[in-house]
């Protein structure tokens, strides 16, 4: 089969890779439809070297159609349509049977290191539990009827539901895990798709304030258009994080970062020390930190993979700040957002600029990667 797979930084290629096969009774191979490029991805395609080797297949944002299942497979069937969440879950483990699917026990073999006891993702490589990932032509699907939501609207196009896969339960999360309420003032980093759809869920919540940060004008002119929220452009200031705690009398009372290490990296990040672990920024967090209010909460949604130097542990400290972070978990929340679309609550398809075809993976990431062509969000069809 087709697929696209990581070669290096800044290397998205589409290979002839060897197609997927039922390797235990509760998988199910799915034939791709669509497929997502997530921002993620973007993590993967400047620091990949971190998790995976050249070759791995990438993608965690897919939909299709049932090929084939496994013996034990009870719910899906073939011809069936389904999303994909970005978690693998097992169905049966303390995490698993509490809404905490992101960190399942058994989706994730590869980890002998205590420090990195996570659960399964698609498309992140040995960190993640080597799962193969949904930017190609057909996916195993470990754990196949609890890893997978069944489309039961046969109305729905793709693009209406293919963001269940992991944009919008993790900007719902995000919003509902940091505790975000009706009055609240919350600043959103990032006008990314996870972003955008952050500030769609904060105002649902009934907050008073919702003000997007970003540095890209057409991402801002979007979540102002499209979510009526308050805009800042952070390059055209001089201090962001003094200027909205300024704006908010003291500091908002939720900050959500939708951006995560991939953000614009800080003048004293250029020449870290070559004994120092950190890859990428933490310049959105030292934002927060300064944006947010005493008392207030801190949600990292955009992903840190390594450790960080200069942790602004201070300002977080002596202002009692709450600091939530990790990876969403998405699965239980499919359901209840598929209804919300269904029902019109919010749409999901705004953010949706380009759709391109698979063959064509590695023009797509250099758009989303460069915020060409007004880009916001990409998906790849075979």
């Amino acid at each position: 089969m087709k697929a696209v797979t990581f070669q290096g930084q800044k290397q998205m290629e589409v290979k002839q890779v060897s197609d997927p096969k039922i390797e235990d009774s509760t998988d199910a191979i799915i034939k791709i439809t669509a497929s997502g490029i997530c921002g993620s991805d973007l993590h993967l395609y400047h620091q990949g070297d971190l998790m995976m080797d050249p070759g791995f297949v990438i993608g965690h944002e897919p939909m299709g159609i049932v090929e084939e299942v496994g013996k034990s497979v009870k719910k899906l069937k073939k011809g069936d349509c389904v999303v994909i969440p970005f978690n693998i879950g097992c169905g049966d483990c303390y995490y698993c049977n509490h809404e905490m699917e992101s960190q399942c026990d058994n989706s994730n073999q590869e980890q002998a290191n205590w420090q990195m006891d996570n659960g399964g993702l698609f498309g992140f490589g040995s960190m993640h539990g080597n799962h193969w990932g949904g930017q190609a032509e057909y996916l195993r699907v470990p754990y196949a009827d609890f890893s997978s939501f069944i489309v039961p609207d046969n109305d729905m196009k793709d693009e209406d539901v293919l963001f269940l896969s992991d944009v919008a339960p993790t900007a719902y999360w995000s919003v509902e895990h940091s505790g975000v309420k009706s009055g609240d003032t919350v600043v959103i980093l990032g006008c990314g798709p996870i972003g955008l759809m952050a500030q769609k869920f904060a105002k649902l919540k009934g907050a008073k304030r919702v003000i997007a940060v970003d540095n890209i004008e057409h991402r801002l002119q979007h979540a102002k258009e499209y979510n009526q929220v308050e805009i800042y452009n952070f390059d055209k200031e001089k201090e962001i994080g003094k200027l909205l705690r300024d704006t908010t009398h003291g500091g908002a009372d939720i900050v959500i970062d939708c951006v995560g290490m991939d953000g614009k990296v800080k003048a004293s990040e250029r020449d870290l020390s070559p004994d120092s672990a950190q890859r990428g920024t933490i310049s959105p967090i030292d934002t927060a930190a300064e944006a947010v209010s005493k008392f207030g909460t801190i949600q990292l949604t955009g992903i840190y993979a390594t450790p960080a130097d200069d942790f602004p542990l201070n300002l977080i400290f002596n202002r009692n700040v709450q600091v939530k972070t990790g990876q969403a978990p998405v699965i239980h929340l499919m359901p209840k957002l598929y209804e919300m679309i269904r029902e019109g609550t919010f749409d999901p398809t705004d953010i949706l600029t380009h759709t391109m075809p698979l063959d064509k993976a590695a023009e797509a990431y250099e758009i989303f990667d460069q915020k060409k062509e007004n880009n916001i969000k990409v998906i790849l069809k075979p």
